[in-house]
């Protein structure tokens, strides 16, 4: 059985996609990109833009009643590796102690032109 996960504060799909299911103990989140609520990019730089995808990944797992620290592997898409340093720096204040199992790859093209895509996996 499984259980999809809409919450009302996220951004809303840009495909026939469910954002997060839940199926037992697992939570998979689909690709988040730096899209907020009102449907609005925030690209300024690599950092601005990891941080709303890192915030997006948040407020699903929040909707499933978990945080960054139930996530057990990521996976991180990069439309040029010359971004990998700061998305790190990034991503690595989300997690106090032990980060998620993960890759990071460089890919031709991400959805509406971003620079970093992020999904994962969480266990309650």
């Amino acid at each position: 059985m499984k259980h999809a996960i809409h919450p009302p504060n996220a951004a809303k799909p840009l495909a026939p996609y469910t954002p997060a299911i839940t199926t037992g103990d697992l939570v998979f989140l689909s690709g988040q990109i730096a899209l907020d609520e009102h449907g609005n990019l925030h690209m300024s730089d690599i950092a601005t833009e990891t941080r709303r995808v890192m915030d997006n990944i948040g407020t699903l797992l929040q909707a499933a009643g978990l945080d960054h620290s139930h996530l057990v592997k990521v996976t991180i898409f990069l439309s040029d590796m010359t971004h990998y340093a700061a998305v790190n720096e990034v991503y690595g204040t989300y997690f106090k102690d032990t980060p998620p199992a993960r890759e990071a790859v460089a890919v031709k093209g991400l959805p509406r032109g971003v620079n970093v895509e992020v999904s994962g996996i969480a266990v309650r």
